[in-house]
């Protein structure tokens, strides 16, 4: 399994699915979002209007409709209120549950966003700890997706990805 860090607009990776950090209605917003909303056309709306919203900490999955992508997958991330109202809890399972829809629908490549970085305000190297811990623990007891993106909006988003993975193999 490879896990890649780069900077890059997630609406234009060929990936098997995106992860959208959307908000509880799943009916589009601001940042990541609004561009995948935007860039996946009308049907993507539509189909997650049939969703019905989707919980903190949770994900769904849809058609990826004009991205390049097949699938997106929508987690809603926490809102960060000081680290101990259970955020990291709940950011962990917005990356296993995201992995584990990405795995039953065959997906071999899966993207990510730096979830709840934005306006969400987890702070980004705390994120990225928790994003990394989660995806090393998935790659080691499951097979798929083969190959994991961390696709991050901004050079300094990556640069605390990359630390944190590094020291997560260094432990």
């Amino acid at each position: 399994m490879s896990i890649d860090i780069i900077t890059a607009d997630i609406t234009t990776l060929k990936v098997d699915a995106i992860v959208n950090a959307a908000n509880e209605t799943l009916l589009g917003g601001g940042g990541v979002d609004g561009a995948i909303h935007r860039a996946a056309g009308p049907g993507l709306l539509e189909e997650c209007r049939q969703l019905g919203g989707c919980p903190t900490g949770q994900a769904r999955i849809t058609a990826g409709y004009d991205l390049p992508a097949r699938h997106v997958i929508h987690t809603v991330g926490p809102v960060w209120n000081g680290g101990d109202k259970g955020e990291a809890v709940f950011l962990s399972s917005c990356y296993r549950q995201s992995l584990t829809l990405a795995e039953a629908a065959g997906c071999d490549s899966i993207a990510f966003p730096a979830i709840s970085t934005g306006v969400y305000g987890y702070p980004p190297q705390a994120a990225a700890q928790v994003a990394m811990a989660e995806v090393l623990a998935w790659s080691e007891s499951h097979e798929r997706p083969r190959r994991i993106v961390m696709c991050c909006y901004s050079e300094a988003s990556a640069e605390a990805h990359r630390l944190a993975l590094k020291e997560r193999r260094d432990v």
